[in-house]
């Protein structure tokens, strides 16, 4: 006999007078005068149970319950006294009377009430088990799973294999800092978590597998964000016999599936594409939030001869930028607000922030309120003409080094537009193409790969002849930028060895290095490769982007903290002096400072 005949949702006014077998917690409980009301709680939603003194035993065992206690109820389903009904849930025209009470389990009082949105995050993650009753912990992991189905009949749909590759690999350079995993029979060595399955999944295109996909657990060990953890999931593709175009159109087409079964949202036409050079141009970032204009506009060649040295000297230095952004109605803002966003944009290495209201522009610089304008009076029209600026704006200004810039406005410009709601669209999906091969690592002294080494170059194996100009090398790579936000990034990938054994080079890797981080790799290369593309989705991100949430935390099961523990476990933690012996290793005592 099963223990429940119904879920809650499902006992509705279609099942008036029948007899249900209900499993699950007290959300509440109400004594209303000898009658006891349980609203009843299971992972589909609410019935309200109804105990009275005419059922002795089971209004006994009522009488006991608090929060949380897991129940088994045998009842009537009754239709609820006329103005008693409830709209908000499937359940709510009906209640059932109790016949039965089980009490499978009773609870101590909780830690923290489910319904508080005041519970500090660090409590919520050290009962996790509790949070994740709360409904919208609830219909996240569903949205999650639901999101993977829909993958996974996505992709089987096109010939894309679920295949597993390892999770104790080798450590590479070129990453971010990894796992290390010691080993007990090979006791010295180290094994390493994978930050990608990026050179497996390669391999299985060697292979002759054609199209892989995988839902991949990724480690990295690194600083963490809202959006970031030391284990994460990745949705990982890669297909053979495929240029850069028609992988994009696949990986378009699962998102767009996904958006359309998971939240009735529909894209028309394909997603706009625009190259790496005009997105840090035009918005500062490599993942430009598109649902709201305001651009970064260059304004360097006006104030080149200018006696302004804040704006002078990064004009006339060609590693500068000097960039006028014109706030619509912006002039509205306090002089507090000015200076909030002042101190906004030095987290990002920016030493100030000028700014112009236009308060009159038909009264030229007399229209104006700022205290730069002085400085530059013969160029400030033509520099509001260029921004488009119109009574009542605000125009920001911003001159540094370029990623100082870059960095700066164009966190300036999203902040601006959150506070202001300037937003003109709710989802604004966008590709970011044509990103440079390399860049220039001035802690390192060397180039290192914008995405990853295995990348191919535009213009073949010719563009890295000896001479190259590193700088200006573009690659094919694509990321898939969501609200500002990248949730996916690829790449063609590099299948000629030649092309390969050039890039280490060109990174610095010395022959031995080449042979004894990716010796195995490169000579796989060697017996046959198929062009190939791939890419990877951030599980995590997407389903938080979907869900409104603020924090990837709350689209995980369990997750870690800020920094990468578990107080729900209480990991990381001490392990037995037995075990470190066993793997030939020795704990490092600290000494406690004086």
């Amino acid at each position: 006999m099963s223990m429940r005949s119904h879920l809650a949702n499902s006992v509705t006014e279609a099942l008036d007078g029948q007899t249900v077998q209900l499993c699950g917690w007290v959300n509440r409980r109400r004594d209303h005068g000898g009658v006891i009301f349980i609203d009843l709680r299971d992972h589909s939603g609410f019935v309200q149970v109804v105990v009275d003194p005419d059922t002795a035993e089971a209004f006994s065992r009522a009488e006991h319950l608090r929060s949380e206690c897991v129940l088994r109820i045998e009842g009537r389903v009754r239709m609820r006294p006329e103005g008693t009904a409830n709209a908000n849930i499937p359940s709510g025209k009906i209640e059932v009377l109790a016949k039965d009470l089980q009490v499978l389990s009773m609870a101590e009082p909780i830690p923290f009430q489910l319904d508080d949105k005041n519970t500090s995050e660090e409590i919520r993650l050290k009962y996790r088990y509790l949070d994740l009753r709360r409904d919208a912990m609830q219909n996240n992991m569903r949205t999650r799973a639901q999101t993977v189905r829909i993958m996974r009949r996505y992709l089987e749909d096109r010939g894309f294999n679920e295949i597993e590759t390892p999770i104790l690999t080798k450590s590479t350079p070129e990453g971010a800092r990894d796992y290390l995993v010691p080993s007990r029979t090979h006791q010295g060595e180290f094994f390493a978590l994978p930050q990608s399955p990026q050179l497996f999944k390669q391999m299985l295109m060697m292979s002759g597998m054609d199209r892989y996909y995988q839902v991949a657990r990724c480690f990295r060990d690194e600083d963490l964000r809202a959006d970031r953890q030391p284990e994460f999931t990745q949705v990982d593709m890669e297909a053979s016999f495929v240029d850069q175009e028609e992988y994009m159109a696949i990986m378009e087409g699962l998102f767009k599936t996904v958006f359309q079964e998971v939240l009735g949202q529909s894209f028309e036409g394909d997603f706009q594409q625009m190259p790496y050079s005009e997105a840090m141009r035009r918005f500062g970032s490599d993942r430009p939030d598109m649902r709201f204009g305001m651009e970064l506009v260059d304004v360097a060649d006006l104030l080149q001869d200018i006696e302004f040295k804040v704006f002078a000297a990064p004009a006339k230095d060609p590693k500068s930028r000097v960039v006028a952004m014109c706030v619509p109605n912006g002039g509205e803002m306090s002089r507090k607000e000015i200076d909030d966003y002042t101190q906004f944009v030095s987290i990002y290495g920016a030493k100030g922030l000028a700014w112009i209201k236009v308060n009159n522009i038909e009264n030229g610089i007399e229209g104006l309120q700022s205290p730069i304008v002085k400085f530059f009076p013969d160029q400030v029209m033509q520099i509001l003409e260029r921004v488009g600026a119109k009574n009542g704006d605000l125009v920001f200004f911003g001159a540094d080094k370029a990623k100082v810039v870059n960095d700066a406005i164009g966190a300036l410009r999203v902040k601006v537009a959150e506070d202001r709601n300037m937003m003109e669209k709710q989802w604004a999906p966008l590709w970011v193409v044509d990103f440079p091969m390399f860049e220039y690592d001035d802690k390192a002294n060397r180039y290192v790969a914008v995405h990853h080494p295995f990348t191919a170059p535009k213009g073949g194996l010719e563009a890295l002849a000896e001479g190259a100009d590193l700088a200006n090398l573009t690659a094919k790579a694509y990321d898939l930028v969501l609200n500002g936000i990248e949730l996916g990034g690829g790449s063609v990938r590099i299948h000629d060895p030649r092309m390969q054994s050039r890039v280490f080079e060109l990174l610095g890797l010395s022959q031995e290095d080449i042979e004894g981080k990716f010796g195995w790799f490169v000579e796989a290369l060697q017996y046959g490769t198929p062009p190939h593309a791939g890419m990877a989705f951030g599980l995590d991100r997407l389903v938080m982007m979907m869900v409104g949430a603020p924090s990837i935390r709350d689209v995980i099961a369990f997750p870690k903290t800020q920094s990468a523990a578990c107080v729900l476990t209480n990991a990381p933690s001490d392990v037995a002096a037995t075990q470190l012996r066993e793997l030939g290793l020795r704990p490092r005592v600290v000494e406690a400072k004086a």
